[in-house]
């Protein structure tokens, strides 16, 4: 079993920068595919960025240049990093993580970025 509990997010003008933050618990975070997804009110949730065990990432489109995913497993805590922020980038995040068939998700923070 793996709790997920993000924090970070908040109000920002456009163009400013946001660090969000994912702590797990339990075992297995080392090995687990770590992402980023968001969802905005009326859409759905959709992938914003992963980092594998090994460190590998993936990006949607929309973040690419302006969003850094990363991990620190010693304090099992996945990162997002985000400037150049936009209004669009205006949605509820969420963290998951993915190990074998398991996945686990977080209860998600609000990140509004607005004027």
């Amino acid at each position: 079993q793996v709790q997920l509990v993000e924090s970070g997010g908040g109000l920002v003008q456009p163009g400013g920068s946001l660090r969000l933050s994912c702590a797990a618990s339990g075992s297995g975070f080392s090995s687990s595919v770590m992402g980023w997804y968001r969802q905005a009110p009326g859409k759905q949730r959709e992938l914003v960025a992963t980092i594998s065990s090994g460190g590998s990432t993936n990006y949607a489109d929309s973040v690419k240049g302006r969003f850094t995913i990363s991990r620190d497993n010693a304090k099992k805590t996945v990162y997002l990093q985000m400037n150049s922020l936009k209004p669009e980038d205006t949605a509820v995040y969420y963290c998951k993580a993915a190990r074998g068939l398991f996945s686990y998700w977080g209860q998600g923070t609000q990140v509004t970025v607005s004027s």
